[in-house]
């Protein structure tokens, strides 16, 4: 398997081996509580995350589909261009910037631990797949239309930005058990 794809799937391992432990043992008050009207709590910080799978997951399919019948095949290396990486860096934790959720991506109040936590952990079993099924493909230039914006992102910087995107959330949800006024 391409190296690139092999340190996509141990990130993914990382992330999916962590989540369960942060989040699986909490009540649906502490899954709930804000630490502040403005802030989300780690029910909505998953929430996210699974709606952002609901569109990328989708696009990576398209990506891949796209670079198989168009035979855009390679091994890497891959460089990828500038505003992509800066993409992903901005991603990752701890966050330097922050965005406000595009309206498709916002989360939902009240959500039940059980139901996010599956949903998650299904979303990682699928980005799993698409990360294997991706192996010999072209990562570059292999393109599709970001689900959060008008620009197009190489398969690669999308599995890239999922992954850094996992890691900024659930370093928030981290951050969120550790504040002052968490339910015990």
């Amino acid at each position: 398997m391409n190296p690139e794809l092999e340190t996509y799937l141990d990130q993914l391992l990382s992330i999916t081996q962590d989540v369960p432990g942060l989040i699986g043992k909490l009540s649906h008050e502490q899954f709930n509580w804000r630490p502040a009207p403005e802030r989300w709590s780690i029910a909505e910080c998953f929430d996210h995350l699974n709606a952002s799978a609901r569109g990328f997951v989708p696009a990576m399919d398209a990506a891949i589909a796209d670079a198989r019948a168009r035979r855009l095949e390679s091994q890497g290396p891959f460089t990828y261009p500038l505003i992509e990486r800066v993409f992903v860096r901005v991603n990752e934790p701890p966050p330097k910037l922050t965005f406000r959720a595009p309206r498709a991506l916002k989360p939902s109040p009240g959500k039940e631990v059980d139901l996010v936590l599956g949903e998650f952990m299904n979303w990682q079993t699928a980005l799993g797949e698409r990360i294997r099924r991706a192996d010999g493909i072209d990562l570059r230039r292999a393109r599709h239309k970001s689900p959060v914006g008008p620009l197009k992102w190489s398969l690669g910087t999308m599995f890239a930005v999922v992954l850094a995107h996992e890691r900024r959330h659930t370093w928030q949800a981290r951050q969120v058990r550790r504040e002052i006024g968490f339910p015990v």
